[in-house]
């Protein structure tokens, strides 16, 4: 709130600046509006429920609120202005409350990568008590744990009758689902994750939210659905039943289109500014190592289509051909490891930063790529895919995607596949700019990259 009431202040005295360049008697009315509006401005959010606890650090959500404040107050000054005849600087207006959401946006993602920073090393964690079957609240923890950044770390463990002893990924088991208030306060908890469980049906957890609710203990349900989220999920209450209702995901269409075009403009726009650098990289590889200065391979694109990527060769002339001598040190159906002997000093750099890369911009421009989705399989990968694992072909291929900006290389193959799946069922322009700024910074620590 404070920050908000900050931001507030300044987009009001810069306006003021801008606008009219000194403080003169016909600015005071203004000056009093600029401090007034930093309280409507933290009202409208509180109204919106942007402060609530859920919210701060999660993401999307946050910012889309914060984001419809500032255009509803944009324009209900505006309306307000007009019905009272009230004669405001346009220039005023149109600089104020724009810059006082801009302002805000900013400092709350200075403030959430601060948060995530602090959640890494351990702090501001909420306390969960996870209910469920042994193998899911074993994924559960196991989840948290590699995304500490959600904030949420499970402290205590409740099973079915018959399953409560030991331990599950190192927590300790409490007791069984119908102790779950009782280990809530046995070791502090502040919320009771609940998983697909037929034991907890809806009687049992009506009765459970009833107890915890004494305690403002939150509880949150997963449901089976795990990998589906956002807006493809809607509540509908239904004769007295809260129905969980699931968009399919849309894969073409309208809004295919518009990624499309998307992905081109930004890929033109992006070799007309790289051209020059990739003119550089181009004769750097081919005089530090002797071959091409591109590397071509077959990639498999949408529905199964086979394409040739592109990228600057990072590897002596022939790896192929030794690709077979390596093969056992692979990850199952994904072949990718640390310190490969046929990858050459110049191209450990390239890799690193992901600018062996750049190239497919071209594939991106001739439609045989996106800018963001799965990672582009080998055809002998896709040999060995399983029905689900299919499913990550129904879209483009991508530059960067999920599997970039969580691990890259350092992913396993099956947390690679889960990461795809998760983006191809819940795509949206939305997610794919998420990414793209999500990649710069994992592109600039170079970690995963081999």
């Amino acid at each position: 709130m404070a920050t908000d009431f900050g931001c507030g202040l300044a987009a009001g005295a810069l306006a003021i600046v801008v606008r009219f360049g000194e403080v003169t008697p016909y600015v005071t009315p203004y000056l009093v509006l600029s401090l007034v509006l930093p309280v409507v401005w933290v009202a409208a959010v509180a109204l919106n429920r942007a402060y609530e606890a859920r919210l701060i650090g999660g993401g999307s959500e946050e910012f889309r609120r914060i984001t419809r404040c500032g255009f509803f107050l944009t324009a209900g000054v505006a309306i307000v202005a007009y019905v009272t005849k009230t004669d405001l600087a346009r220039g005023y207006v149109v600089l104020d409350l724009p810059l006082m959401t801009a302002l805000a946006l900013f400092c709350r993602y200075a403030l959430r990568v601060r948060l995530h920073a602090m959640r890494a090393r351990g702090r501001c964690m909420r306390r969960v008590v996870a209910a469920g079957h042994r193998a899911s609240t074993a994924d559960l923890v196991r989840r948290f744990r590699r995304e500490p950044y959600h904030g949420m770390q499970v402290v205590g463990v409740c099973l079915p009758q018959g399953e409560a002893a030991g331990a599950v990924e190192g927590v300790p088991v409490l007791g069984d689902l119908s102790d779950v208030p009782l280990v809530v306060g046995q070791v502090a908890a502040d919320t009771v994750a609940v998983l697909a469980c037929p034991e907890l049906d809806g009687t049992a957890l009506r009765r459970l939210a009833w107890r915890l609710e004494k305690t403002r203990t939150d509880l949150v349900v997963a449901p089976a659905l795990m990998e589906v989220a956002g807006p493809r999920t809607t509540i509908r209450p239904v004769a007295g039943l809260p129905l969980l209702h699931v968009e399919h995901p849309e894969l073409s269409g309208m809004r295919q289109l518009v990624k499309n075009l998307f992905d081109r403009v930004v890929a033109g726009l992006a070799l007309a500014v790289l051209s020059p650098l990739l003119a550089v990289l181009a004769v750097a590889v081919r005089a530090t190592s002797p071959g091409p200065a591109l590397f071509r391979q077959t990639r498999v694109g949408r529905d199964g289509a086979e394409f040739t990527i592109l990228k600057l060769r990072t590897m002596d002339a022939g790896a192929e051909l030794r690709k077979i001598d390596l093969v056992g040190d692979g990850d199952g159906v994904l072949f990718k490891i640390r310190a490969d002997p046929r990858v050459t000093p110049l191209g450990a750099w390239l890799r690193r930063y992901s600018l062996d890369e750049l190239p497919q911009l071209f594939n991106v421009l001739a439609g045989d790529m996106s800018l963001v989705g799965p990672r582009p399989p080998l055809p002998e990968e896709v040999a060995a895919y399983g029905h689900d694992v299919r499913r990550r072909l129904v879209v483009r291929p991508g530059m960067t995607g999920l599997w970039q900006v969580n691990g890259r290389s350092d992913l396993s193959w099956e947390e690679s596949v889960r990461l795809d799946l998760r983006y191809v069922e819940n795509w949206s322009l939305t997610l794919d700019l998420q990414i793209l700024w999500k990649t710069w910074s994992a592109v600039a620590r170079g970690s995963g990259a081999y």
